[in-house]
């Protein structure tokens, strides 16, 4: 008996530490897990350099081994320290971490595998965790309303743009014709569309008078053209953070970074004693 209490133990402290960041040594773990995967990118990127690689190039293999070795801890610790592991591995940051890991491990099979290590800058998203910018995710919820929002007339107004990218592309196919580079109506509209974004690429580029003009108000509505998204967009977000602000200070309520070991449900109040999305009880220090 004494035995499997100290086993519950040892796997809350464990969850605790890996999964929260509300304690000290739950703080220290994610920024040193933080600054690991700023490393590990860091020398991906180095060895990409080939002059850097040649040189470095045993050091750099044996920095990302050790990394590798490092996260692949931390990814069982994270499966055992949970009550229902597969909920860990199959949740977004589960499979980020399993990305993450296996490319240098694949590397030793498939060749050139090594560089989706490259991956692991997405476990950055944790840093939300550490700096505590949860509650700034109000902010950016708005803006992704508003996107959801908007994308029935962002879509009227994209199927809009690609109408007239393809009218003024064979237009200036039959201007232009193929001596001047617009062999094809696909490469036109091509054209055409990278003239409208305002890219301009220039690999291709009217010569006639008569296309010339017509490029020049392909530019000029293309200038007007990216105005229309942002007002929608911007109307929208207008609307939803009208909607947030009907929210009274006494509808406030302050969250931690308290993980449910049962089914890793974050973002629970500070006096919640009980997880308000499976019922299991929460740890406390």
């Amino acid at each position: 008996m004494s035995n499997q209490k100290s086993n519950k133990n040892w796997k809350t402290q464990l969850h605790e530490i890996i999964y929260e960041a509300d304690t000290p040594a739950g703080k220290l773990f994610d920024i040193i897990l933080f600054f690991a995967i700023l490393a590990s990118i860091i020398l991906v990127m180095l060895e990409s350099v080939k002059r850097i690689d040649n040189r470095y190039h045993d050091f750099l293999n044996i920095s990302e081994w050790i990394i590798t070795i490092l996260f692949t801890i931390e990814y069982i610790a994270r499966i055992i320290s949970v009550k229902k592991p597969i909920r860990y591995i199959t949740s977004f940051y589960g499979i980020i971490d399993l990305l993450s890991t296996i490319p240098k491990y694949l590397s030793l099979i498939f060749a050139g595998t090594h560089a989706l290590i490259a991956l692991r800058a997405l476990r950055l998203l944790r840093v939300f965790r550490v700096l505590k910018l949860a509650r700034f995710l109000g902010a950016s919820n708005n803006l992704v309303n508003a996107l959801k929002a908007s994308r029935a007339k962002i879509a009227v107004f994209l199927f809009a743009v690609l109408i007239i990218s393809i009218i003024l592309g064979t237009i200036m196919y039959l201007v232009e014709g193929e001596e001047n580079g617009f062999s094809n109506i696909p490469k036109s509209v091509y054209w055409c569309i990278v003239t409208l974004t305002t890219v301009g690429f220039g690999d291709i580029a009217p010569q006639t008078p008569l296309g010339q003009f017509i490029a020049s108000l392909v530019m000029i509505l293309g200038y007007g053209i990216i105005a229309v998204p942002t007002g929608i967009v911007s109307a929208e977000y207008t609307n939803q953070s009208k909607s947030s602000n009907k929210i009274t200070k006494d509808d406030t309520v302050h969250v931690n970074t308290q993980s449910c070991s049962n089914c890793l449900a974050e973002k629970h109040q500070d006096e919640a004693k009980y997880c308000y999305n499976c019922g299991s009880e929460l740890h406390h220090d």
